[in-house]
């Protein structure tokens, strides 16, 4: 063999597992969506990347992870999906953020996107049916609205000569404040009791509604399952808590940090139920046929320092209700 073809060879040999190793290197990206905080969701990020490496992903060793935050500005995500399907993700996950999914699914109809969803996703078009999607979305029907009369329930229970219930919405969510309002309404009638709405998407316009309905005087209070409440969850129980104002939440995260109830399904559980179905659209399975999950975990939980604080006496019924009871 002459020289110069041994080196010819030589180098063409080694370039070959060079380029195999670029190929290597090159990893999967997930684009992660949502209309809210990192600081306020970081528990629940951790969630997630729990259920992706149960899928067989780990961020930094085999996927990589692009993270989009609104910081509550809803109007800013049509603008920050836009930049992911840019980036070519592989899917984008739109957790507990009905706005966010919106808006990933005005902006792409061929990338998947997975969803924990508090409205129903076929009345809002995300999908075809819960069992076959039919289209590039699927994830978690997180049954939030339907959960409005079960909440009031509780509330009448736990205050039953109680007349008038403020109702906290976000008028920029209009695809999960629409449903709320439909389905309490439509449970207050039931009992006989009236229902005053206040609107707010900002912390000034939280500091108002609450005034308001104190102004007003509501006897207790609920809010919409809504990912911007939960961001704002310090400010609203510091209010409830000068106001001397009872409520009943919709995540656990609220009881936990000082709120008198909450009623709903566990956001932990499903992020890592999202981080399972993103792995496994990695994998190659088709959204369209992965059927949209409905939670399986429900927590009554009742935090009985902030009751005696507020001079509420529990119903043993619902003591015997509860999940947990925080002493």
């Amino acid at each position: 063999m002459r020289r110069r073809e041994f080196i010819t060879l030589l180098g063409g040999a080694a370039a070959w597992p060079l380029g195999t190793q670029a190929q290597q290197l090159a990893v999967p990206i997930v684009g992660f969506l949502h209309s809210a905080s990192a600081a306020s969701f970081a528990h629940l990020v951790a969630a997630f990347r729990k259920g992706l490496s149960e899928a067989g992903y780990v961020e930094g060793r085999n996927v990589a992870i692009e993270y989009r935050w609104a910081d509550g500005h809803n109007e800013r995500l049509p603008a920050l999906a836009a930049e992911l399907v840019g980036r070519r993700v592989d899917v984008i996950v739109t957790p507990v953020s009905t706005a966010a999914t919106l808006a990933a699914k005005a902006a792409t109809a061929t990338i998947p996107i997975v969803f924990i969803i508090g409205a129903d996703p076929v009345k809002i078009g995300l999908v075809a049916s819960l069992n076959r999607p039919s289209g590039n979305a699927t994830g978690i029907s997180d049954i939030g609205v339907e959960l409005a009369a079960k909440r009031l329930g509780l509330l009448h229970e736990l205050l039953p000569n109680a007349a008038r219930f403020g109702v906290l919405v976000n008028p920029d969510n209009p695809g999960i404040t629409e449903p709320f309002l439909s389905e309490l309404q439509t449970a207050a009638s039931a009992i006989g009791r009236q229902l005053e709405v206040v609107t707010a998407s900002t912390n000034s316009g939280i500091d108002t509604a609450l005034a308001t309905l104190v102004k007003g005087r509501a006897d207790a209070f609920l809010i919409s399952p809504e990912a911007l409440f939960v961001t704002r969850r310090v400010q609203l129980l510091t209010l409830a808590a000068r106001h001397m104002l009872p409520a009943l939440y919709h995540r656990r995260e609220f009881t936990d940090a000082g709120g008198l109830m909450s009623y709903g399904s566990s956001l932990v559980d499903q992020f890592r139920q999202t981080g399972i179905y993103a792995g496994r659209i990695l994998k190659g399975e088709n959204p369209a046929d992965m059927p949209v999950q409905l939670p399986t975990k429900f927590e009554f939980l009742i935090n009985l320092q902030t009751a005696k604080t507020l001079g509420i006496d529990i119903p043993p019924t619902l003591l015997a209700r509860a999940d947990e009871v925080i002493e």
